[in-house]
This record gives C-alpha cells, sequence and structure tokens, in this order.
C-alpha cells in the first residue's frame, strides 16, 4: 500500500469530504467531540462534497469539508497548514459567518444550529500541551454553558507524538493516521472502527484514478510553491520591521527581541541602510 499525505488538498477532501464514505467523517467526527452511546452522530450530509475541478483551483493552505447532522448541526472540518497573523479571528468570523447564514431574512433565530468547527493545525497555536482542545462559551466564574451554538475544536499535529504501540483511544488512531498515514505502507492492526478502517484505504494511492494523482501532485508542488512564497513574504516583512528599528535608533538588542534576528544580521542591514 502506498498512502497519500493527508494534509494535501486532493488527499484531505476526497477522503472526509467523500459522499459515498460518509462514515469516515461520522467517525472521526465522533472521536474529537468524544460522543458515545445515543449521543454518536450517525447520518451527515456533505454539503460541499469532493470535486476534483473545483478543488484544482482552490488555495492549499486552508482546505475544508462542511457538513450537517440529523439534527441540523452544522460542521467544519479545516486543515490548516501554516500559521497566519489573525488566524484566531478568522476562525471565529468562519464560524460566526456559517452559523449566521443558515438563516434567511425572515426566519426566527430559534431555527439556527450549532457550528461545530474542528482545526487540524500542521503548527503549534495553543500553550497546552495537549495535541487535541475543546473550547466553548462558558460564565468566567461559573462555568455555566448556556451559549451553545458555537463550539471549537483543535487539533495541533507537532504536540502528538504517539507511536503506533501507544496508540490508545480512537482519536490517537485518528490522528496517527493524519500525522503519519504517508510513511506507513499497511493498515495498523488492531483497528476496530469501520470509519478510520475505511479512511486507510480511500488513501490508498494505487486505488486512485490517474486524474486524482495527477491533481495530489499537482497540489503538491502548489503547496510547496505557496508555503516558500509565504516564507518569502514573512522574511522580507522581518527585515523591513528591522529596518525601520534602525531608522528609528533601536539599539541591536532591541531589533533582535522584536524580529529573532542575530546582531550579525542586524549590522547587515545597517550597512545595506548606509549604502542606500
Amino acid at each position: 500500500m502506498q498512502f497519500a499525505d493527508i494534509k494535501n488538498d486532493i488527499a484531505f477532501r476526497k477522503i472526509f469530504g467523500n459522499e459515498t464514505k460518509t462514515e469516515i467523517l461520522i467517525s472521526f467526527l465522533n472521536a474529537v467531540l468524544k460522543l458515545e452511546g445515543t449521543k454518536q452522530i450517525t447520518w451527515v450530509e456533505i454539503l460541499n462534497p469532493y470535486q476534483l475541478p473545483v478543488i484544482l483551483g482552490a488555495k492549499s493552505t486552508i482546505l475544508d469539508v462542511k457538513a450537517k447532522d440529523k439534527a441540523g448541526n452544522e460542521y467544519i472540518v479545516e486543515m490548516q497548514l501554516t500559521d497566519k497573523i489573525g488566524f484566531a479571528k478568522r476562525v471565529v468570523y468562519y464560524s460566526a459567518k456559517s452559523y449566521s447564514s443558515q438563516l434567511n431574512v425572515a426566519d426566527d433565530y430559534y431555527k439556527l444550529k450549532p457550528t461545530i468547527f474542528i482545526g487540524i493545525l500542521n503548527f503549534t497555536f495553543l500553550e497546552s500541551a495537549n495535541y487535541v482542545s475543546r473550547h466553548l462559551i462558558l460564565d468566567a466564574e461559573t462555568k455555566e454553558h448556556k451559549l451553545k451554538d458555537l463550539d471549537f475544536n483543535f487539533i495541533e499535529l507537532p504536540k502528538f507524538n504517539k507511536t503506533e504501540q501507544e496508540l490508545q483511544t480512537l482519536i490517537d488512531k485518528w490522528v496517527y493516521f493524519i500525522k503519519k498515514a504517508d510513511t506507513l505502507t499497511v493498515i495498523p492492526p488492531n483497528l476496530d472502527d469501520e470509519g478510520l478502517k475505511s479512511a486507510y484505504k480511500e488513501a490508498d494511492r494505487h486505488l486512485w484514478t490517474r486524474a486524482d494523482l495527477e491533481a495530489y501532485d499537482y497540489a503538491r508542488m502548489r503547496e510547496t510553491d505557496e508555503l516558500t512564497r509565504e516564507m518569502f513574504v514573512e522574511e522580507n516583512k522581518v527585515k523591513e520591521n528591522a529596518k525601520n528599528g534602525i531608522l528609528k535608533g533601536y539599539d541591536n538588542q532591541t531589533i533582535s527581541d522584536i524580529t529573532n534576528l542575530t546582531f550579525e544580521q542586524i549590522e547587515d542591514l545597517r550597512a545595506e541602510l548606509k549604502n542606500q
């Protein structure tokens, strides 16, 4: 078997946005939200199903799958590959926009259903050592959970370092799949969840069409180009901030604290400014 990198645009949407394999998304949602017994999700409608022509034109740093369950609750499962300024605000805005868009102009508020956001992050976002976290709107003193319609969940892949032998819970096994699938050649043993088994099978590139394989490779190249471009832009921003500090008369230590540049790099910029 040759599994795809689940963080790839095509692979992510092909697996989690598969209308014919909704047991995959159902299993993942139940695992992340720790839903058991009668509270488990048993049916979902994928609102933006996998469509190759559409996906080829999409940005690869933000990948999402949207779904709705029988109760009308809406789910946003998003893969975020890079940390961006304003990410936290965008998550709230995006979720709130999805929540409010449920209503038409004349509709009553009681028709609104909860929106649950799940962000799979390929970077460290929170200070907690936990790789999975849930964020609710609570009373600051009593912790009463009255405002229940917005629910934010984050999975931080860099914090997940369990080996195959250390996997215990279903969420452990799901995150292992997302982070490690492209390094494996066989489905791990002792998988007792049909949704996750199906995910591994769908991730096997030997079973993909030629069009999907070509799109997968294209998305991988595009992602590399995009990340390189973002790194270039970020590097230039750091240099501009350092130059502004120099022009304002800041010493090297202050500039270094702000930009994380070394004294040698700052001195090079000082020399560059003198020669302009």
